[in-house]
């Protein structure tokens, strides 16, 4: 994956810029508030996924505006392809000048992996951050696991309102019959595809947290599924009493998590800040090298305002690690970024490249 520039207009604080980008490392520098990490954003929706930061489309335009553009060309494959999106109420994708869909259908097209300081909650926040990490990257690996995931969470809505209905009227069982089996399906394959994707991380994430910490700490991860997919349908029937009373499907891989121990200790609950940190970064490291090892492509890799929050050992490991991908780092300190790297810096100022 390699992408060569980028334009965006009425993006974000960005009225309108044009960026060529280095092959291999690009420091974007600048105080806080310039817009380093909108330039990092408008890259990372070309995945085909939502924003990093939980943000709307709606926000996504300059204020005063109504519409922003962010155009790119970039190679994939071996094959050069320009990319438009058009931010309005709703996000409209163009890949090689043809209408998508949806921007979803970008997914494996562009692969990349972006780490923020948001992603701490990797570590500490709920499931639900961790299931959407997996979510995302085997979304880019494998573009039909986006499908599979959106027909399940429909099916499992579909359940929820019926549900509600049971405890009044049991003759509603014959249409949670056809929803629980269309979850009892599709929620078994995602759990085979979390499972294994996460084993792939399994094989990467010790010796990078290892590295991480200069070799003091060990890590381990589990998967760990509230119920294995084989015995999904027979559990959605036996909850359902239970389901109907507390108004939504209790099982199913929409509840399912990640272990983490560092030296054998929930990282979760007993993790300090840095140590939640070095889980999350390992994480998005572990992330590339699967993709990597399974589409045989390099990731783009987008790290915003990680360098900041780590000593000069850890800054130069994970510089070490992705040596092989296109980076872009965003940082504030311009000494800084010319001390990290000898690839391209470019130095933002209100929503400008300077």
């Amino acid at each position: 994956m390699l992408i060569e520039n980028i334009k965006i207009k009425n993006f974000r604080n960005i009225r309108e810029l044009s960026i060529c980008f280095d092959e291999k490392m690009n420091v974007i520098s600048g105080e806080n508030a310039q817009g380093k990490t909108n330039i990092i954003e408008a890259l990372w929706l070309f995945c085909g996924a939502k924003s990093f930061r939980g943000a709307k489309d709606s926000s996504f335009v300059r204020f005063g505006e109504k519409k922003g553009v962010t155009e790119i060309d970039f190679f994939s494959g071996g094959i050069e392809h320009s990319a438009k999106m058009i931010f309005e109420e709703k996000r409209k994708a163009e890949l090689d000048g043809k209408n998508l869909k949806t921007t979803g259908d970008l997914a494996g097209v562009l692969s990349a992996v972006v780490f923020s300081p948001l992603d701490i909650s990797l570590a500490s926040g709920g499931p639900d951050k961790r299931r959407r990490f997996l979510d995302t990257s085997i979304g880019q690996l494998y573009p039909k696991y986006i499908e599979l995931l959106r027909n399940y969470m429909r099916a499992v809505m579909q359940r929820n309102k019926i549900i509600k209905e049971y405890k009044y009227d049991p003759s509603v069982s014959i249409m949670l019959d056809v929803f629980e089996s269309e979850i009892a399906e599709n929620g078994g394959r995602i759990i085979d595809y979390r499972k294994k994707f996460t084993e792939k991380l399994n094989n990467y994430l010790p010796e990078i947290f290892s590295g991480l910490s200069s070799g003091k700490e060990k890590i381990s991860s589990l998967y760990v599924a509230n119920c294995e997919g084989t015995m999904l349908s027979a559990k959605l029937k036996e909850k359902r009493r239970e389901d109907s009373f507390l108004g939504f499907t209790s099982v199913g891989p929409h509840r399912d998590d990640i272990d983490f121990l560092i030296n054998g200790v929930s990282a979760r609950n007993y993790g300090s800040q840095g140590q939640k940190r070095s889980v999350a970064i390992s994480l998005k490291l572990s992330a590339l090298s699967v993709i990597y090892e399974i589409s045989g492509e390099y990731p783009v890799c987008l790290l915003d305002d990680v360098m900041s929050e780590l000593d000069e050992n850890r800054q130069k490991y994970i510089l070490n690690h992705v040596r092989e991908w296109q980076t872009f780092i965003t940082c504030c300190d311009p000494s800084n970024a010319q001390r990290l790297s000898g690839g391209k810096v470019f130095t933002v100022r209100d929503g400008g490249i300077f």
